[in-house]
């Protein structure tokens, strides 16, 4: 073959030229059908048709020819670019489907192989019993009311009758933000809250987050509490005993067997602890209830005549009761769980059980 540099030095023979060209179409097509990559196509590319590439050599060749030539030199050499061109496509279009084909064989799935499920979330037992208890105490005709949790020492002591010298007030049982301040040591403050605004009759419950300062096995700084309340004509602490009955048996179940204790609250006159009977022993006594055969529950009592003046009602025509329940106890008792600190561990293997 015709060196290319040597093209320009001497007017070239048309059979030469011939020659020349099929020597270079033979040679170039057989270098594109050889090339494997995009890369190396390239290359031919520039090599053959790029400003210093062997064809456009021949074409620069053309003015250096006799007139008679000329049309059959510039017609031959544009014939051999277009067909190097056409070689360069087609091998660009196959090389780009085999990449496909093997990107596509890389990423190709298995459909015979069994699906790979993602982890499901799920309620939390507290959010799950909390839901579970305002949908009984709803289908009794109770509302729900809510509250904020950081409380003024008046909504959340005084005007539930919590003298100032109670020890519920001290700094080791309370959370102080400032000294009139609180975060709220019950949801006993929303009952005041509804009482100022609305007249009776009232079937309200308030469940929420409430704050003290324990954290052992039984008890932690944050905990969730659901306080209940009803102000009517007529109220009796044997309607209070019907409600609490039928709650129970709903949340633990028919057989479950209840007592009630005399107790004190400031803000409940006479007041009551309400145990149930050790479901593991069934009241003969065991180490889940300290070998007494009842587990405490709630504490409840009759709304105590001094709160009903703090908010303005008639004590001697509206009567009342109210109760308190914790959730987290709930939970415990319902699902045997010895440590209350279990609930705010975010261990998965002990949240997915539920």
């Amino acid at each position: 073959m015709m060196a290319v540099s040597n093209l320009s030095s001497d007017v070239i023979p048309d059979s030469v030229m011939k020659a020349n060209i099929a020597e270079i179409e033979r040679v170039s097509l057989r270098e594109v059908a050889d090339v494997t990559d995009m890369a190396g196509l390239q290359g031919l590319r520039l090599k053959y048709l790029g400003r210093k590439g062997v064809v456009t050599a021949l074409l620069r060749e053309v003015s250096q020819q006799p007139p008679e030539s000329r049309a059959q030199w510039g017609k031959s050499c544009n014939e051999l670019k277009n067909r190097i061109e056409t070689a360069l496509e087609e091998r660009s279009s196959v090389i780009l489907a085999s990449g496909a084909s093997a990107s596509l064989l890389k990423q190709a799935i298995d459909v015979t192989l069994p699906g790979r499920t993602l982890p499901r979330g799920g309620i939390h037992p507290i959010v799950k019993v909390s839901n579970e208890i305002c949908t009984i105490f709803t289908s009794m005709g109770f509302s729900i009311a809510d509250g904020p949790e950081v409380e003024t020492d008046s909504y959340n002591f005084s005007s539930l009758n919590i003298p100032k010298d109670h020890s519920s007030r001290d700094m080791q049982d309370t959370f102080y933000v400032t000294d009139d301040v609180v975060l709220r040591t019950h949801t006993s403050p929303v009952q005041i809250r509804v009482m100022e605004g609305t007249n009776p009759p009232l079937r309200i419950i308030s469940p929420g987050r409430v704050y003290r300062p324990d954290w052992d096995i039984t008890h932690s700084p944050m905990f969730h509490q659901i306080e209940g309340f009803v102000v009517d004509i007529g109220v009796t602490f044997g309607d209070l005993k019907g409600v609490l009955l039928l709650f129970l048996q709903k949340i633990f179940g028919e057989d479950t067997i209840l007592r009630f204790r005399p107790s004190f609250f400031p803000f409940t006159e006479p007041s009551a602890e309400v145990d149930i009977q050790c479901g593991i022993c069934h009241g003969s006594g065991c180490r889940s209830c300290s070998h007494s055969g009842w587990l405490e529950i709630l504490g409840c009592g009759m709304i105590d005549p001094a709160v009903f003046a703090n908010v303005g009602y008639d004590y001697d025509k509206f009567s009342g009761f109210a109760f308190g329940v914790g959730v987290e106890r709930v939970v415990m008792l319902k699902y045997g769980v010895s440590d209350i600190r279990h609930f705010f561990e975010n261990d998965v293997r002990f949240l997915e059980q539920f």
